[in-house]
């Protein structure tokens, strides 16, 4: 029965991340993404950077001394905005891309091992595995204000050894994954032990 158990937790795994390769008695226990506020940050910061653009846009083009000297020197209304077009533009794919960025961020946690998936820009990107057995200290902390209204942290794992610390920011409720991480490892700590 319990064979069967486990390859029905592999099998239903491997099909929901097919992303991941996955030993043969190996299944997905946490799948984590950051926050939906770090994004909805991320938005509003690019909100602003567009609001600010309109309005220096329009005062500058808006008649008087300023405009008059800075449209003579430059060519017209027409170039000034065509500039600020290519600004508008350049602050809507930067958004773009800082989402792209931050959702590529994951973490995977198995039976087995945690699998993190790190993207630092729009063309680099790298994956950390650790096996749970290596794994010394699982710990969440909380930073400021929004952290703790929101309840949102930083998971931190510190491996045996060589003494890194592996972390994953702007996690959602990291205590939930803290105990359920921490109880893998201790279990693979036993298993190991045996």
């Amino acid at each position: 029965m319990k064979r069967e158990l486990i390859k029905l937790r592999h099998d239903r795994s491997a099909k929901n991340y097919p992303n991941i390769k996955l030993n043969e008695d190996e299944h997905v226990v946490l799948s984590m993404k950051r926050s939906f506020l770090g994004l909805i940050g991320l938005w509003l910061g690019g909100a602003v950077c567009l609001i600010a653009t309109i309005i220096v846009a329009v005062l500058i083009t808006t008649d008087g001394f300023f405009a008059d000297s800075l449209l003579g020197a430059f060519g017209g209304k027409k170039i000034i905005w065509g500039a600020f077009l290519v600004v508008f533009a350049l602050i809507i794919v930067m958004t773009l891309i800082s989402t792209y960025v931050y959702v590529g961020n994951t973490m995977y946690v198995t039976n087995q091992r945690a699998i993190q998936n790190i993207r630092t820009s729009l063309f680099s990107n790298s994956t950390n595995v650790i096996e749970l057995e290596r794994i010394e200290d699982v710990s969440f902390h909380k930073n400021g204000f929004f952290g703790s209204i929101f309840n949102i942290g930083t998971l931190r794992m510190s491996t045996v050894g060589d003494e890194t610390t592996y972390t994953f920011q702007m996690l959602d409720t990291p205590t939930d994954e803290v105990e359920t991480i921490s109880k893998l490892v201790r279990e693979s700590h036993q298993k190991h032990a045996k």
